[in-house]
């Protein structure tokens, strides 16, 4: 089974640079495979805990070397709910990369644990009659906990 390493989030910062050097960026440093995946940028100012700043993946196995170029470059640039990440940030930005291994279907909504699974929630907007969805990674439910964990102890 194919992990997330940090030669691979490093791949990702490389990408980036070198699309704003106009360049190609190195070779990666791990192996191919192919698997979902997703990209997370996040940016630390001030001694501030990191905000989210772009995070997009597929759901659809990809070449992982192609996935995460493509991806850094996405999650950077093109996550709608951000202006793009620009070239004085870099020294402030973090990314993590997930690959996405042994889905299963839940028995229902209790069956997952948090830090462990991960959440793909469809559902019908009743408003506009339309078929949506999200994606919540393993590390976002454990945050989220922990942040709830905190606020209680206030």
């Amino acid at each position: 089974m194919v992990v997330a390493t940090e030669e691979m989030a490093v791949y990702c910062f490389d990408t980036l640079i070198a699309h704003y050097n106009d360049e190609q960026p190195p070779p990666p440093a791990f192996e191919e495979g192919v698997h979902p995946l997703f990209v997370t940028w996040k940016k630390a100012t001030n001694g501030s805990e990191p905000r989210l700043r772009g995070c997009i993946g597929t759901l659809e196995p990809r070449q992982i070397v192609s996935g995460f170029k493509d991806y850094a470059l996405t999650s950077a640039l093109r996550d709608r709910r951000f202006s793009p990440i620009q070239p004085k940030e870099l020294p402030y930005l973090e990314c993590a990369v997930s690959i996405l291994t042994e889905y299963e279907t839940a028995l229902n909504h209790l069956d997952w644990e948090v830090g462990k699974h991960g959440l793909i929630i469809e559902f019908t907007d009743p408003d506009y009659n339309v078929r949506r969805s999200a994606t919540y990674l393993p590390e976002v439910a454990a945050h989220e906990a922990g942040r709830l964990d905190n606020t209680r102890d206030c």
